[in-house]
């Protein structure tokens, strides 16, 4: 069983955290998890558990976020982030993703194959994987990867990031990432079984004749109708 732990960020309550309009980065990054949590449930083998506030009401520390993951036993944990430079609207731009210098190569891999299904999805500059000493990722006893899809204070990049059209484009990479790595298969579809027919009885009568004025009339009307005693 793969154990997959999500977060979103920032809660809407955290100071700070927004575009320079007041869009808040948690309205995009709480769309993306819900999307990765639901395909995910298409495949074999995965349990998964949020482990911030659903609601966006609180933010909880981070040090209690850690202890969740490692209590709850996640094998992998992904962060998501949208990036910030300055107070106003600018031009830094790009994606990039984050894991911590001492974890397994596991991580590594995991953030390589995730950021080039992003920077092919959404089209943003390609700002690497890079290391950095972030709580979340040096303190969780696993593999763990924080993400920066987009810069919120860039105009376009903001915009864009809160469309349903690109925040799928972004699930799409975290969960094309997730399955490469650890070759998820799709849990298998039930399919009718063959050659079993289906009939439909629309009318039942004690008088022949009005039995066969019903048969004749879904003749005419295309059905293949057989009179039955």
């Amino acid at each position: 069983m793969l154990k997959i732990s999500h977060a979103a960020g920032h809660a809407l309550v955290t100071p700070g955290k927004q575009s320079p309009d007041g869009y808040k980065e948690w309205q995009v990054t709480n769309e993306i998890v819900k999307l990765v949590m639901m395909e995910l449930e298409n495949y074999e083998g995965v349990s998964q558990k949020r482990i911030d506030d659903p609601t966006g009401s609180s933010d909880l520390p981070l040090n209690k976020r850690c202890e969740l993951i490692n209590t709850w036993g996640a094998n992998v944990h992904i962060d998501y982030h949208l990036n910030a430079y300055g107070a106003g609207w600018n031009h830094a731009g790009g994606t990039e993703t984050y894991t911590y210098k001492t974890k397994p190569i596991e991580a590594a891999e995991l953030a390589e194959k995730i950021q080039v299904n992003l920077v092919k999805e959404l089209g943003f500059r390609n700002r690497g994987v890079k290391t950095a000493n972030f709580q979340i990722v040096r303190d969780t006893n696993i593999t763990a990867i924080l993400i920066e899809f987009a810069f919120m204070t860039n105009h376009n990049e903001a915009m864009k990031m809160r469309t349903t059209e690109y925040q799928k484009k972004a699930a799409i990479a975290v969960v094309e990432g997730l399955t490469a790595q650890y070759k998820l298969v799709k849990k298998s579809v039930e399919t009718p079984l063959a050659n079993v027919i289906y009939r439909v009885q629309v009318g039942a009568f004690a008088d022949i004749n009005n039995a066969k004025v019903l048969v004749e009339e879904l003749k005419a009307k295309g059905y293949p109708a057989i009179l039955i005693k």
